[in-house]
């Protein structure tokens, strides 16, 4: 005689639930094994003392990793006509300590990591860490896929001021792009001379908004005749 057992979850807890609640509002995501979660707001210095814990620190090296590969993919689709050199730039201001402890404040994050309070531990970094050890609980929870849509549509979405970070590169190729966006102009650089003189090269570089000729530079490397041609097109247009 067979006999069919009823399996029901376990009743959450009210602090589950509250756990639940925020990462359903700050990430967009809902958990499946809420331990990840729990590890990943876990804090060495707790961890150290009490038995059965583990910290957050492989989530956070996971986290770390997997955050940086989400970015470069959104970058390389948004911005296209981009080198390599301008990426990195831009993906390592997004990524950077400084922007995880901002995102991680502004969400009260240090409110659920369990920590030593009576130690010197610097909130702003505990809170950057724990950031990212979130981003690896996700991935382990449900893989890079749920991790690039809790951050495309949310963390990015509600966090990052894009065209404040561009505002904030320093160079003129980058001022032109923003300008071009704003105006919903198409930007193009295209290379009018390159030669060899005296065993050096010499790069001449054109701008065209909407397909009119602007800026000309000139320069040892292409970027740095993008550049001179970014600054003289920028006077030209009185920016």
């Amino acid at each position: 005689m067979k006999r069919w057992f009823s399996f029901r979850s376990r009743p959450k807890s009210k602090d589950d639930l509250k756990l639940i609640r925020f990462l359903i509002k700050n990430f967009g995501y809902r958990p499946n094994n809420l331990s990840y979660f729990k590890t990943a707001l876990t804090h060495k210095s707790i961890a150290n003392i009490s038995k059965g814990m583990v910290s957050n620190e492989r989530l956070e090296f996971l986290g770390d990793t997997v955050l940086d590969a989400v970015i470069a993919d959104y970058l390389y689709h948004k911005f296209p006509d981009e080198d390599e050199g301008y990426l990195t730039k831009l993906k390592s201001k997004i990524v950077s300590r400084k922007t995880l402890a901002s995102i991680a404040e502004s969400i009260h994050l240090s409110d659920y990591i369990l920590y030593q309070k009576g130690r010197s531990i610097r909130v702003s970094t505990l809170e950057g860490n724990a950031f990212e050890a979130l981003i690896g609980a996700i991935y382990l929870d449900a893989g890079y896929e749920a991790v690039k849509k809790s951050v495309f549509h949310t963390t990015l979405r509600l966090h990052i001021d894009l065209p404040n970070l561009l505002e904030k590169e320093i160079d003129f190729k980058s001022k032109l792009f923003i300008w071009s966006q704003k105006n919903k102009l198409n930007i193009e650089f295209k290379s009018i001379r390159e030669e060899l003189v005296n065993e050096k090269w010499h790069y001449e570089v054109e701008v065209y908004i909407n397909s009119n000729p602007y800026g000309r530079g000139v320069g040892e490397s292409k970027k740095i005749a993008e550049q001179a041609a970014s600054k003289e097109t920028l006077h030209l247009i009185g920016t």
